[in-house]
């Protein structure tokens, strides 16, 4: 098999030269010039170059495509034509790829019925190791891929038996991801011997339950191609046992040359990496899912110079940090982590944080719309007198607290507790007896009462003290924030409704979202360059916002006398 040389890089200096892989995938970010990149290297693989685009297989070529398939003498348009030319009785009209590759399985497959009869007509016996023909090898993989499916021929046309029904149907009535199942195969069968085959986007309309199996025995149908992929589907790129991967990172249009690497032959077992590198934000992965979780929603306004991604668990979060991070030397982005500070020790955030793992100044997402900063700017945006609201949310926050300090303590020492044990018991032991003997004195060593008694005198403390801050770094309370009153405080009908103000406020770009921003990154280690930039760029309030401040105020203020006096 001979080697590729691919298109010539923007740093200049030789081309580099394609290993002798037989799978071959490209990758890249959207507008960083990868169909480009594909196209060039049809061009300089000349009439070895085979292209398949499923697009085209049902709707026509079009613009550049139908020129440079009409000059590849192996295209399927090509074969066609010239199979039409030398054969009379062969429709002509065929305008799509899928419809010219039906009529060239026919016409084989006639031909050859055609030559075993006058072969029998002479006496002749057929040969006993006679090659399946195309029409063979299709129906046995089509079989293989949906086993309740049959080919058949009838009446001079492929028809189809479904396990929707025992009618025949043709290629028409199959489903699209059938249709292109049908035109991979057929395609494949008739790529010119030694072939490059290039296929644009492989996992378009197919199923991915079959994709694996579609391809690889494509490959094994044809071991004399090689195969080279346009997909940024992880799944399909970690199913090519084989391959080598093409990162095209951009394109100068003026010096015709790319920006690409080609990454290590092997398994992506990371499988958020294909999809990440085609961003050139740095990367922030966060708790929650992308639908539901407050995290994605404010992380993403906050920290909108990052590619957010959400992962579910914390530890999801640090194991893909971690992951990405060592994979650097791949992709060259930044990657940051962000996980709840929950019931963690300052050791343990301090940790972490060395990791890239940014851990908030508050126990849980929850908790940052209770923070100084978002109550004075919510407050001010919406009318309300700031330190009046701050006042009423600190001193229901601080009753909240003080009715559940022994329980949070309780519960800050269940979490240490267990993480030591974890660490204790892990301890190698000679014998069973060393083991009993080691728990028996689990509990001198680890002193729950103590630390317990320690935690209830310093939430105490923080009550008394009036450390608002130090109660929302501690405080893990999902109903706190509905309880706290803020909402009804702003204005707005419950907490719910004040969690989407905040985040309509951070969609805008003005002074407000701004502001709004930064006093929520002050709750984190992390940087945000082009939110910080917006910050001092915005300089007025919009009108808009005005008019809200103005209609909200007499309303802000009665309901706070009424809470007042029923406080009282």
């Amino acid at each position: 098999m001979p080697l590729l040389t691919l298109p010539p890089r923007v740093s200049g200096g030789a081309a580099p030269v394609l290993p002798e892989s037989r799978q071959i995938t490209l990758v890249g970010a959207a507008g960083a010039g990868k169909s480009r990149f594909m196209q060039r290297m049809i061009t300089d693989c000349g009439e070895k170059a085979y292209r398949l685009s499923a697009l085209d297989a049902f709707y026509g070529h079009t613009g550049y495509d139908k020129v440079q398939d009409a000059a590849t003498s192996g295209s399927v348009a090509e074969q066609y034509r010239r199979m039409a030319a030398e054969r009379p009785y062969l429709r002509d009209d065929a305008s799509t790829d899928l419809d010219r590759l039906v009529c060239l399985l026919l016409t084989d497959e006639f031909e050859h019925l055609l030559d075993l009869k006058l072969r029998l007509s002479r006496g002749e016996t057929p040969p006993a190791d006679s090659v399946p023909t195309r029409f063979d090898t299709l129906r046995s993989l089509w079989e293989r891929i949906f086993p309740s499916n049959r080919i058949v021929r009838s009446a001079g046309s492929l028809m189809f038996e479904t396990s929707a029904g025992t009618d025949l149907i043709d290629t028409r009535r199959l489903s699209r991801g059938e249709r292109t199942v049908l035109y991979h195969i057929a395609a494949v069968l008739y790529a010119p011997k030694n072939s490059v085959v290039f296929v644009e986007e492989p996992t378009l309309f197919v199923h991915p339950a079959i994709l694996n199996n579609l391809w690889t025995s494509l490959e094994r149908l044809r071991r004399d191609c090689r195969f080279i992929y346009d997909s940024v589907d992880v799944d399909f790129v970690n199913s090519r046992t084989a391959n080598v991967i093409i990162w095209v990172k951009s394109y100068d249009a003026s010096a015709h040359a790319w920006d690409y690497e080609m990454l290590p032959a092997t398994r992506l077992t990371e499988d958020l990496f294909i999809d990440l590198i085609g961003t050139r934000k740095p990367v922030l992965f966060i708790e929650g899912d992308a639908e539901r979780s407050i995290d994605a929603r404010l992380y993403s306004l906050v920290f909108s110079d990052y590619t957010v991604r959400p992962l579910g668990s914390c530890d999801k979060v640090i194991e893909a940090t971690r992951t990405f991070g060592s994979l650097r030397p791949m992709h060259h982005l930044d990657s940051h982590g962000i996980v709840d500070r929950d019931r963690r020790t300052d050791a343990e955030v301090g940790y972490l944080r060395r990791k890239g793992i940014d851990v908030p100044e508050v126990a849980e997402v929850e908790n940052i719309f209770l923070t100084e900063g978002v109550i004075k700017v919510m407050a001010e945006m919406r009318g309300f007198k700031p330190e009046r609201v701050l006042s009423r949310v600190r001193r229901s926050v601080f009753n909240n607290f003080r009715k559940n300090i022994e329980e949070q303590a309780l519960q800050h020492v269940r979490y240490r507790v267990k993480r030591e044990a974890e660490c204790k018991i892990d301890a190698r032991f000679s014998c069973i007896t060393a083991m009993e003997l080691h728990l028996s004195r689990l509990v001198e060593r680890l002193q729950p009462r103590a630390a317990y008694d320690r935690l209830v005198k310093e939430f105490r403390a923080m009550v008394d003290n009036g450390d608002y801050a130090g109660v929302l770094k501690v405080f893990n309370h999902k109903p706190m924030l509905g309880n706290s009153g803020v909402a009804t405080l702003l204005g707005y009908k419950h907490r719910d409704d004040y969690i989407s103000g905040v985040l309509d406020t951070l969609r805008g770009h003005d002074h407000w979202s701004g502001s709004l921003a930064a006093a929520i990154r002050s709750c984190f280690t992390l940087s945000a360059p082009d939110n910080a930039e917006k910050i001092n760029n915005s300089k007025q309030r919009p009108d808009n916002k005005q008019k809200t401040a103005h209609n909200s105020r007499k309303t802000a203020e009665t309901s706070d006398k009424s809470q007042h006096k029923g406080s009282k």
